[in-house]
């Protein structure tokens, strides 16, 4: 099979524009969490959310696009953009031998909001003709598409907060089997409006304070927005290409847990780890840092953890843990391809991104996931994880490009 490797990475985050930036704010701790006030919720009480700021949205949506793309499209572009230059890829190199696999939990959130809040206060306002383009889940693979002339594979994956961490693994597994040379690939969400933010913070699992993923007094996660796009390709194209390589794809895992739709299994979060050690062929011990899902719910990390001590033992006392959702925000579909670009940014670094706001060890998970300050690294391998509800665990392991 065909080796697969990294070339080009590209995001837009509560940091910014741009992969280095959601990288620097990891590393630094530096949170893009604020204060938010949704105007059409009159009972709001969890006010903290990592939005994209002002002054990026309006260098992202461009008005006369605006007509046809919700912001997750758009988000979804510009990421692909700044992944495509880095990469250097050009009109040649697209085309059948390019695929778009960008995955999305939600679609189009704001227009679908927008044109409910018409109905409701008048059912005879005239609703926005574009409103089922813009709202349908795959808009953001079907544009990037467009824009680079990729007639390859298109594809979107919506499987919830694995969504993007499943459109990378898909990717690597068509380049491995030689359907496509390259593809653009990754996650994209902007769920932050009223209705579906309502909806969220009626299952009580955000928190009304801080996220504190692993901490004893962790009390719920924090909602965010973004999109995240990777060049992946085959090593022999890059090569061809003399492109630089970031890093190579070498494992993934993904496993459902057939069971609770909402309350998750260890079972299936380290049969996925387990996966992708098998796919990557290396031992346990060979993983040096892991990007955790890590929202900071009671379930989630202490299912989590286990998982990992079922899949590394002893040795995850010897692992750089770390969740990074404190900084960025849970973004849902995009958060498997952020976390991805953070974790390709660690290892080429060799530095774990810190756990911010973390307090106390808690016994149920006794792990001190990089608490404090940035940690210096010795490894050759990264794993990140994303497991999302439906019990849908994807696991992702990529190694230093040593050719």
């Amino acid at each position: 099979m065909n080796r697969v490797v990294v070339t080009g990475v590209g995001a837009v985050s509560s940091a910014g524009i741009g992969a280095d930036l959601i990288w620097q704010a990891c590393l630094g701790g530096i949170s893009g969490v604020k204060e938010f006030d949704f105007q059409n919720i009159v009972a709001q009480k969890v006010k903290n959310v990592a939005p994209i700021a002002p002054d990026v949205l309006a260098a992202v949506a461009n008005p006369r696009e605006e007509r046809f793309q919700d912001l997750i499209a758009q988000m979804a572009r510009m990421a692909a953009r700044e992944a495509v230059a880095q990469a250097g890829l050009g009109p040649d190199d697209f085309g059948s031998k390019c695929g778009v696999i960008i995955g999305s939990g939600f679609g189009g959130a704001r227009t679908l909001d927008v044109n409910y809040l018409k109905f409701a206060h008048d059912n005879s306002a005239r609703y926005d003709p574009m409103a089922i383009p813009k709202i349908m889940n795959n808009a953001s693979t079907s544009w990037v598409a467009m824009e680079f002339g990729a007639t390859g594979p298109a594809i979107c994956i919506s499987t919830a907060c694995a969504s993007g961490a499943q459109s990378i693994g898909l990717a690597m597994q068509l380049l491995r089997a030689g359907t496509i040379e390259r593809c653009l690939t990754g996650g994209a969400e902007a769920t932050l409006v009223d209705g579906t933010y309502r909806a969220w913070e009626t299952m009580r699992v955000m928190t009304p304070d801080l996220c504190r993923p692993f901490s004893k007094d962790r009390n719920g996660m924090v909602l965010g927005e973004g999109a995240g796009v990777l060049v992946l390709e085959t090593l022999e194209s890059a090569q061809a290409r003399g492109a630089e390589i970031l890093a190579e794809m070498i494992g993934y895992g993904t496993t459902c847990d057939a069971g609770d739709l909402l309350r998750p299994a260890p079972e299936g979060a380290a049969g996925a780890m387990s996966q992708a050690l098998a796919d990557a062929g290396i031992a346990p011990d060979e993983i040096g840092y892991v990007n955790a899902h890590g929202t900071g719910t009671v379930a989630n990390d202490i299912n989590e953890i286990e998982a990992l001590r079922r899949v590394f033992g002893a040795e995850l006392d010897d692992i750089s843990v770390s969740s990074t959702k404190p900084i960025h925000g849970h973004t849902l579909g995009a958060a498997g391809a952020l976390e991805m670009i953070v974790t390709i940014a660690a290892l080429r670094a060799q530095m774990a991104p810190p756990t911010i706001n973390f307090n106390e060890i808690d016994p149920l998970v006794n792990i001190d996931p990089v608490s404090g300050a940035a940690r210096p690294l010795n490894t050759r391998a990264c794993l990140s994880n994303s497991l999302a509800f439906g019990g849908i665990n994807a696991s992702l392991i990529v190694a230093k490009a040593d050719f």
